[in-house]
Order: C-alpha cells, then structure tokens, then sequence
C-alpha cells in the first residue's frame, strides 16, 4: 500500500499535465476591438465642426466636447505620387477614450489618500495600460428594464429606472461576484448593453445614450465595496472600463449642477485608477474563456494630458 501514493500521484501529475497540454494545444486566441470609429466633420468656424460637412458617414456622437475637426492639409508630392495629410482637432474626452488619474481634482476635503495620483498620460507605464481583463455583465437586467418601455430608454426613472437604488446598475453584489479574480493591475470591464444607443444619441448631451442622465453605470455602493477589497487585499486594480459615456450611473451626476456627482471620479482616480469610456463591443467579452482576456490600451502619450482618445484591444482565448 506504501508504495501505491506514489505511483497515484505520478499518474494522477501525468493527466492534469496532459489536460493543461491539451488546453494550451486547442486554445483560440482572438482579438476584441473595444474602439468606436471617431466621427470628425470638415471645419466651419475656425476650430469648430461643420455638422453639415461629415467626413466620410460621420455623424455626431453624444459628448461633454465639441465634434472632431479633421482639416485637410496640402500634399506632400514626391515622384511617384503624394502624401495624404490632415490636422485633427480633438478634445481629449471624447469617443472612446481614457482618463488619467490627473483627470479630476479633489477638494482637500475629499482627499482620501496620502500621496493623491495626479499622473497625466505621459506619465502612465505600459504596466498601467495593460493587464487582465475583470467582466461584470448587467446586460439582461438592463434589457429587461428597457423591456419596460418597448426596449426604448426614458429620461422618467418611473418609466426606466436606472438610479443607484434600481438594482439596474453594477451593484456592492455584482463587485462581491468577482472580488476573488481581482489582482493588483486588472482592469474591471462593464457590459450593461447600453451601447446600442451609441449612434442613435446626436449632438451633445441629448437623445437615448444620455437618457436625461438616467443611464446604468457603476453606483456609489459598488464603488464603495471595490475601495474596501482593495483595502482589505492590499491590492490596486489599474481602473475601470464601461460601454457608457461615464462610469458612474447617470443618476450620479445630477443635472445640471453636478452636486454629489460623479462619484467614481471623485474617489477612484486619486487612488490611480484609470478610466475608459464608451467602450465598444464589450458583450464579445462574454465569448471569451474566462481569465483568458488581456486588455491593451494604446492611449495618447501627450504632455500634461488629462486623457486622450484610444485604441483599445482585448486579448482573449477561447
């Protein structure tokens, strides 16, 4: 009998090799493109877009920014033929896009932590825009609150309620679900679904992507509970990522005073979390083998930049 351990336990290490083999062997790596194409319109008044004048099919896009201004510059001829060439004028919050922890800055009364980050996006390493990917999926409670409406969002949270106390948002529970994969640089991806109403919203601040400033988001509570793991875990996660036009719920940002607003801005990038907004395409996550994903973000690296525009990838397995 002494002799039979040994013998398992050299077999039983042969299979789980041979099973770790064999998924490494039939594992599918592919690529999630988490980007909005960026609209940009030809200039009208000096800085400033001409909606009437759309490169290519742009259209606007629901933004706290003015539209994107592509002015076309003369050729640069050579033998063979000639440069093509533009200027691009665009504010560092819009589209899809990143904020970098000098992104807001706190009252000395809500200061939380010794040393505030106040990087700007030059001073942010690969190892802050890179790490594993973290998914929290809402999707199916927001469709069915949609669903409420004939799938149409209403500004009227009696009609779609997406408030921090409608349980439609990403909750304290929703954080509890996934606190054992969180690590020191994941970055916690949200799928709420509300990306459909991406190209339907229009110039500024109006149409069903902002919603009147009802649309799901991360609430109070979830932020809370992720602040206390952290604490906890002696961990720090490289930041939050969302298919919406801000991280926080709409119902954080109390229109259009902005008291008591925008409450992961206000505690999670002094802790040097990054931000990304308006993410595309993010319910593909879901098809990935879960932990496989790697997120990429290729942010501006611009001097003193609060943010920038980005070209987001999520590397994943299936």
């Amino acid at each position: 009998m002494r002799t039979a351990f040994p013998r398992l336990t050299t077999a039983l290490a042969g299979v789980l090799c041979g099973l770790a083999l064999a998924q490494a062997q039939t594992a599918r790596p592919f690529v999630i493109d988490l980007t909005y194409p960026l609209p940009t319109f030809r200039q009208g008044d000096i800085g400033q877009a001409n909606l009437e004048a759309p490169v290519k099919d742009s259209r606007p896009i629901a933004s706290f920014s003015p539209q994107a201004v592509l002015i076309g510059l003369p050729n640069f001829p050579t033998g063979d033929g000639h440069f093509f060439l533009n200027r691009l004028i665009l504010n560092e919050h819009h589209g899809t896009h990143m904020d970098a922890p000098a992104h807001y800055v706190n009252k000395p009364e809500s200061v939380e932590v010794a040393s505030p980050d106040r990087r700007t996006t030059e001073e942010l390493g690969a190892e802050d825009l890179t790490g594993p990917v973290v998914l929290i999926d809402i999707s199916r409670r927001v469709q069915a609150e949609l669903d409420k409406n004939g799938g149409k969002p209403s500004p009227d949270t009696k009609v779609t309620d997406f408030s921090d106390a409608s349980g439609n948002v990403v909750t304290a529970a929703d954080i509890d679900a996934v606190a054992d994969q969180l690590t020191n640089g994941s970055w916690l991806i949200v799928h709420t679904g509300w990306g459909q109403f991406y190209w339907q919203s229009g110039l500024g601040l109006s149409g069903p992507y902002i919603n009147g400033f009802n649309f799901p988001g991360v609430s109070k509570a979830a932020v809370d509970r992720l602040i206390e793991i952290e604490e906890r875990r002696g961990i720090r996660i490289n930041g939050i990522g969302a298919d919406q036009i801000q991280i926080d719920t709409g119902a954080n940002a109390d229109a259009p005073q902005f008291k008591n607003a925008f409450y992961a801005h206000v505690r999670g990038l002094q802790r040097g979390w990054k931000f990304l907004e308006n993410l595309a395409n993010t319910g593909l996550l879901a098809q990935a083998r879960p932990g496989s994903c790697q997120l990429v973000v290729g942010a501006l690296k611009h001097v003193g930049g609060s943010g920038g525009a980005a070209r987001i990838f999520a590397l994943c397995e299936r």
